[in-house]
């Protein structure tokens, strides 16, 4: 079975992470270690050839940047496994061997050009992994953190009735769960929400510091939607849609409640909610 690499390597922001650390690496690595014999390159001072070693370093990494995005838009169409993507590195390592190899051979006349390449081939190897294997760990460590706080969040919540739903305020701080079958609407009160739910029999209402808009993105995969600028309605909790002369009206399945309007807006998308979902419970 052929495994490939996580998606989230070849996204543009770890792209550019790669090669961006990839080249403070090389730089840091190439004037405090001098590999390449780059102490021979030019009898110049420390500074100047700091300058002179950012350029060389700048044109080496052009082998990395090109093939990233090679890799980039050869990833929108094929799947690349761990194989090909090994092989893929080791195809950097070389070029960028050739590279440093053939500059040292101009700079530096009569040298050994196998034990030249020999030598560029072990130093390009830990200029490159090193930074990348440090990016992998932190790339994959980074995604299971989003993955944590994705179940952390609830934001995997689906259309199941019994759905705890967590309630947090605009800082991020849990302070209501309540199952879905349980809510009934969302009121917008100005900087804050009133969310209206039943509990033992009994309506209840709780303030939460909250807006309307971070509710609806929310409970957006739910049989929750927006059917007024000021309202959100759990369809599921719908039993009648009834128009009146000033216009349209959900009614809900507990006493006690008040009838909740419909904008005209929202009326095409109110009609599909209430078919989808005001039967299922």
């Amino acid at each position: 079975m052929i495994t490939n690499i996580p998606k989230y390597i070849n996204e543009k922001n770890n792209i550019v992470r790669l090669v961006s650390l990839t080249a403070l690496f090389a730089l840091i690595f190439i004037n405090i270690y001098k590999p390449f014999s780059s102490e021979n390159w030019y009898q110049i001072s420390d500074f100047m050839f700091f300058v002179y070693s950012s350029l060389i370093i700048l044109t080496g990494v052009l082998v990395v940047i090109i093939s990233r995005i090679i890799m980039y838009f050869y990833s929108k169409k094929h799947d690349i496994s761990y194989r090909l993507y090994i092989i893929w590195v080791l195809l950097e390592i070389l070029f960028m061997s050739l590279f440093y190899t053939v500059y040292t051979i101009c700079v530096r006349h009569g040298v050994d050009v196998m034990e030249t390449f020999k030598n560029s081939t072990i130093n390009t190897s830990l200029v490159l992994l090193l930074p990348y294997v440090t990016l992998w760990i932190y790339m994959g460590w980074k995604e299971t953190q989003k993955k944590l706080e994705k179940i952390e969040n609830d934001e995997e919540l689906d259309m199941n009735p019994l759905k705890s739903i967590a309630f947090k305020d605009e800082k991020g701080v849990l302070m209501l769960s309540i199952q879905m079958q349980d809510l009934l609407y969302i009121e917008s009160d100005n900087n804050y929400v009133e969310i209206h739910y039943t509990s033992n029999g009994k309506n209840k209402t709780y303030l939460l510091r909250n807006s309307l808009k971070n509710m609806e993105t929310m409970l957006s995969d739910t049989s929750v939607g927006r059917c007024h600028r000021s309202y959100l309605v759990n369809f599921g909790r719908v039993k009648v849609m009834r128009r009146e002369k000033d216009g349209l009206y959900l009614e809900l399945d507990a006493q006690g409640v008040m009838d909740i309007p419909v904008s005209k807006t929202f009326q095409e998308k109110v009609g599909e909610k209430f078919v989808t979902h005001s039967f299922k419970n």
